[in-house]
């Protein structure tokens, strides 16, 4: 198989300096689906200063709002005018399904579409009353500089979009690294910001690990601001990399997510159907390899045997397999690590006293499940308790820990019992409870009787350790400025504090 050239700097695609290269494995058979440049520091280097030039000395940071806006909508039209062939490379790249990659290449579109419409729909800059008519005092934003973008391996082209639309939409230049798991989708992504006409070393891309990648992007004195999406340790060596230099630093660490049911949920054949269907979104969608995943259920003790008996019978009805065939409602984990470490949690939960309803193992291989694919059967954990390492850590993997409770309070202070606090659920048919709950939830995101949607136009991020800064949104846009005062004296004349 030939090296695709996946490092993309000053407008020109290339190999790696040193010549490396690295295997992109198809989690569904580990077979080798590409071979891509395996970047390191002199790449890294190259591409920070392709950005600085095109920054310092570009045009794009002063292109008309306008204009900016209309390259991100050329990115938009070309991703739906390229919707299977990008969504079938995201289903094999991440072993999520086809269906699964179609949505995020929709949800792509639209963050390419709100931040196009954000920034044109925005005045010149907020007027200050200086209390003088002398005096004219505005409040503008400007693009912060050159963007370093570390982006993970679950979502790549969604979490891509979410960092570089925005970026874009304020005049910045960039790098992105994404995962050296699952690279193919934003590498696809930088080919349409150039056929979309965006200047050369507007946008560049390296792909390589996290170190020496990742880890020189972070700490480069020439990078104004770096976001991070992936694992908490991994965002701690972000920030103290980060820390000399005092660039921005915005951080997406992930959550353990509490997904909260009221017996009142219940009460009806129709509310039990669908709190019971979306604990099962919430938690085994993409095999739960996703930060919002609803991986703790907290359940009331009056319809806890009822709520996890029909949960884990049809969490081990779903079809397990490779994402792009028919039928298949589940995916393959993303790698051999992942998938050990997800067997480690289950038998840590097991030896701590969890009591196993479903799966636990992984599925015999069939047509549509090859023999050397990372898959794990959907797992049910019953008995759960805060001291379980399960419950405590987000275990990215097909794992729902159950909890149960009595009482409202009870309930709230279990939810929150978390380091974490990227988002939440809450599922009551009594609404002035429900949204009392919600109220005290301290999670970025929370839902009322519903799980997992998100919208462009609303902030996306955590509380706690689940990082700083947002995405999405307004707040998504202004990650990526800086403010600044400027004040005119319309009659200038001296002072005379000093008598001279």
């Amino acid at each position: 198989m030939s090296v695709q050239k996946t490092i993309y700097v000053d407008g020109v695609w290339r190999d790696a300096e040193a010549g490396g290269t690295r295997d992109i494995l198809d989690p569904a058979d580990a077979g080798v689906l590409a071979t891509v440049a395996e970047g390191g520091r002199a790449d890294t280097d190259a591409a920070i200063e392709a950005a600085r030039r095109a920054f310092d000395a570009g045009a794009w940071p002063n292109t008309p709002v306008a204009e900016r806006a209309a390259l991100l909508r050329r990115v938009a039209d070309l991703l739906q005018r390229d919707r299977e062939d990008i969504a079938l490379l995201e289903s094999r790249d991440t072993g999520k399904t086809l269906e699964e990659g179609r949505v995020d290449v929709d949800d792509v579109t639209a963050a390419f579409r709100y931040f196009a419409d954000l920034v044109m729909n925005e005045s010149g800059g907020r007027v200050v009353d200086a209390g003088s008519a002398d005096v004219h005092s505005v409040v503008v934003h400007e693009p912060v500089g050159v963007c370093a973008m570390i982006t993970p391996w679950n979502y790549p082209l969604l979490q891509a979009s979410w960092k570089i639309a925005p970026a874009l939409a304020a005049g910045n230049t960039l790098v992105v690294k994404p995962s050296e798991v699952t690279p193919l989708s934003t590498v696809r992504l930088v080919e349409l910001l150039a056929e979309a006409g965006l200047p050369a070393g507007v946008a560049n891309i390296v792909t390589g690990a996290g170190d020496p990648v990742g880890a020189r992007l972070a700490e480069h004195p020439a990078v104004d601001l770096v976001s991070f999406t992936g694992g908490l340790a991994s965002g701690v060596k972000v920030a103290q990399a980060a820390a000399p230099t005092v660039k921005k630093v915005a951080l997406e660490l992930g959550g353990k997510n509490p997904n909260v049911v009221f017996a009142d949920a219940c009460a009806t054949d129709e509310g039990f159907d669908t709190a019971v269907d979306q604990a099962l979104n919430a938690a085994f969608i993409h095999s739960g390899q996703v930060c919002s995943a609803g991986s703790r259920l907290i359940v009331e003790e009056s319809v806890r045997d009822r709520f996890v008996a029909e949960l884990a019978r049809r969490a081990a009805r779903i079809r397990l397999g490779r994402g792009t065939e028919k039928g298949v409602e589940c995916g393959p984990l993303v790698s051999q690590q992942q998938l050990d470490k997800t067997e480690m949690y289950v038998a840590s939960a097991l030896t701590e006293g969890a009591s196993l309803r479903c799966g636990g193992e992984r599925p015999e291989p069939n047509e549509t499940r090859p023999a050397g694919g990372y898959f794990y059967c959907p797992t049910v954990l019953d008995n759960c308790h805060r001291g379980m390492r399960v419950v405590r850590e987000e275990t990215f993997g097909p794992i729902l820990t159950v909890e149960t409770f009595r009482t409202e309070e009870e309930a709230v202070e279990l939810a929150n019992d978390t380091e974490y606090g990227l988002a939440g659920a809450v599922f009551s048919s009594d609404t002035a409870r429900a949204r009392r709950v919600a109220a005290r939830l301290r999670h970025g995101t929370v839902w009322i009787n519903d799980y997992h949607p998100y919208l462009p136009q609303a902030e996306w991020g955590g509380f706690g350790r689940s990082g700083v800064g947002r995405e999405l949104g307004r707040a998504g846009l202004e990650e990526y400025r800086e403010t600044k005062h400027v004040y005119e004296n319309l009659r200038p004349a001296p002072v005379r504090w000093f008598a001279g």
